[in-house]
């Protein structure tokens, strides 16, 4: 009989597959961990557009959670687009009593890659007292660090401040994804208290893809699912989603090219 490590993503469906729990499922899948799924909202979009939102009601974003919680070995969890205030609280209080067993890995999703909106007004506020108290890692990018702290970050060192500052406010490791700034490089910064880790690998230019950051905060929670430290855990999976966009799938429609990250990479 065969048994592999359990994960399970609480995050938005992605009808182009790239990111939400389609990119959380194929990274589960290509890091050897078995994939559950708890659905918060249904996204109808294509990379560069989200045309409608639609959120799921609390009452089956609870049943979702209390049935995989009940019924599998749970070894790590992530959270990515949870889209309202009510569903954010559900997330948390559902979450509570597993927290101090089960790493949560939170990618606080605010605004798509092609600038739509993925939160509601007055959400961040239910984040920031409700669910990060109970994670093992936060993940935000640039614009959602910057919403957090209230202040641009352009450059390396606004970074590393800005990182500190999350750090201090809220208690718990912080990966803080430079994937934004203007550089030859993409650099992230993991802050968990102690030292700052630089990770680095070539920005790849050229390519329009998105759900990197559900990505990265999925193979960050399967890596935690097989064992590893957080420390580990985050240089594996930033080697991981550097190879999805290097290796990138790419379609032609129409006068345009579509591009997808590759889930399947050759690492």
């Amino acid at each position: 009989m065969r048994s592999i490590p359990v994960a399970l993503t609480i995050a938005g469906s992605d009808s182009s597959a790239g990111a939400g729990i389609q990119a959380d499922l194929k990274t589960f899948s290509a890091l050897g961990v078995y994939g559950l799924t708890a659905v918060t909202c249904v996204v109808a979009e294509t990379p560069g557009k989200v045309a409608r939102i639609q959120d799921i009601s609390t009452d089956v974003v609870r049943e979702q959670i209390d049935v995989l919680l009940n019924g599998f070995p749970i070894a790590a969890i992530k959270t990515g687009m949870l889209y309202s205030s009510e569903i954010i609280s559900l997330v948390a209080k559902t979450l509570a009593m597993r927290a101090q067993e089960i790493p949560i890995v939170v990618d606080p999703v605010m605004v798509a890659s092609s600038g739509d909106v993925l939160l509601k007004k007055g959400a961040i506020a239910r984040y920031e007292q409700e669910l990060f108290p109970l994670a093992s890692l936060i993940t935000p990018n640039l614009d959602e660090a910057a919403q957090l702290l209230g202040g641009a970050i352009r450059t390396i060192t606004r970074m590393r401040t800005a990182g500190k500052k999350l750090f201090e406010k809220y208690r718990v490791p912080i990966l803080l994804k430079g994937g934004h700034l203007t550089s030859n490089q993409a650099i992230d910064l993991l802050f968990d208290g102690n030292k700052v880790i630089e990770l680095a690998a070539p920005f790849v230019r050229g390519v329009s893809t998105h759900g990197t950051g559900c990505t990265y905060s999925a193979a960050i929670a399967a890596d935690l699912a097989r064992g590893s430290d957080l420390e580990n855990a985050v240089r594996h999976a930033k080697k991981f989603v550097s190879a999805a966009i290097t290796q990138h799938f790419q379609w032609q429609q129409g006068l345009s090219a579509v591009h997808a990250l590759n889930h399947s990479p050759n690492e």
